[in-house]
């Protein structure tokens, strides 16, 4: 998985167990795909101010994510409900089909 990703699924997970000026900074950096600077700048922080505390949110995430492992269960559930999807696929019976395609996109959304 890319770098990149796999702090943008561990930001989704848990980024509500992190203070706001983290989540904001990391969202920014992840998400908005702004640089260091554009960052600080708004901010009245350097660069490296910036840096430092995406570093060491990023170690924050990690460790969360050693710790509990949601972002996998996660990614695993998410490749059951697809493995699913793909055997609906086969059923003949349209009525069926239908219903497992329905629970499975109330499962994904739920996720």
């Amino acid at each position: 998985m890319a770098k990149e990703l796999k702090f943008v699924l561990l930001l989704d997970c848990y980024g509500e167990l992190l203070t706001v000026h983290q989540r904001n900074i990391m969202e920014l950096y992840y998400c908005e795909d702004l640089s260091l600077s554009e960052i600080g700048a708004p901010l009245g922080i350097t660069r490296q101010a910036v840096c430092t505390l995406i570093k060491r949110t990023e170690t924050i995430l990690l460790n969360y994510e050693e710790k509990l492992g949601f972002a996998e269960k996660i990614g695993k559930m998410r490749d059951c409900f697809e493995k699913i999807s793909s055997a609906a696929d086969s059923l003949e019976d349209e009525s069926v089909r239908s219903s497992i395609k329905s629970e499975i996109k109330k499962g994904l959304s739920i996720l």
